[in-house]
């Protein structure tokens, strides 16, 4: 029997701001890695009000690095290939977790789609700045892709397996809603529609020999396209935060030896998960 037309796998167009690395044709899980970039386009920079100094501090501290090496890694020891869905700019440019509008909790120290703030809550851009330009550049194209990729999942195997990699600093920063909560090695962020108990426990057991696993401290949560969000069962996901001590030297140093080890834990979890 053929096919419909609108079940077969559909790649997704892909913006210039993202790099999208085919998994096995047969495999649910999308490695998402939306925050390890550090990149500005030059007419992104030219709003931004730091000197070129603090703007690299600010880099330092807010991006996830090497998050985008330890998905390839893993990929690279899965069993079976995971599909890689990475951010090639910095989230200085848009966030593309954040919602874009008045649901984001974020926007209070100025950290919504589009950040006005820095982590010490210091001024980014002018608070008259308007977002709806890279909104419409870069925020919303991002996420139609990425929309457009769990449909094809979905279509493809019936399934999609968000698994959103993060780290975070040792210390709290400034512009954290919630920094007295423990920081544990590993944190993983859930959701009560998209993260099944069995999942969040399946993550705590492959990374226990971490030093520890704390659930939705001192970040919750999880990404899923919003079409898809709190209405398609199929679709489950999990955030993963790595406490950047466990793997590289802070605030934006080099990697580590912990980053291999990090690298085999998330494969077996794609393994187990897929």
């Amino acid at each position: 029997m053929a096919i419909p037309p609108d079940s077969e796998p559909r790649p997704p167009r892909i913006p210039g701001n993202v790099s999208l690395f085919p998994g096995a044709p047969e495999s649910p899980v999308i490695l998402h890695v939306p925050h390890s970039a550090r990149r500005i386009p030059p007419s992104v920079r030219a709003d931004i009000v730091l000197d070129d100094p603090a703007l690299e501090l600010e880099l330092d501290h807010i991006t996830d690095a090497h998050t985008a090496e330890l998905s390839a890694a893993a990929a690279d020891r899965a069993r079976l290939r995971p599909w890689r869905f990475v951010n090639a700019l910095s989230r200085l440019v848009v966030d593309p977790e954040r919602f874009p509008d008045e649901r984001e909790q974020m926007r209070a120290v100025g950290m919504g789609a589009v950040y006005t703030r820095t982590t010490g809550r210091d001024v980014l851009r002018p608070d008259s700045f308007d977002p709806t330009g890279l909104l419409d550049r870069y925020f919303h194209p991002y996420a139609h892709a990425m929309t457009e990729l769990v449909a094809d999942r979905l279509r493809a195997t019936g399934r999609a397996i968000i698994v959103d990699v993060h780290s975070y600093p040792t210390k709290p920063l400034a512009y954290e809603l919630f920094a007295a909560g423990s920081r544990p090695p590993i944190c993983l962020g859930t959701n009560d529609f998209h993260t099944p108990p069995e999942l969040t426990a399946l993550a705590t057991a492959l990374f226990a020999g971490f030093g520890g696993v704390a659930v939705d401290t001192p970040f919750a949560g999880t990404y899923v396209p919003l079409d898809h969000y709190r209405s398609e069962p199929r679709v489950t996901a999990l955030m993963v935060e790595i406490r950047r001590d466990g793997y590289m030297t802070e605030p934006g140093g080099p990697a580590g030896p912990g980053l291999p080890r990090l690298a085999t834990a998330l494969a077996a979890l794609i393994d187990a998960a897929g």
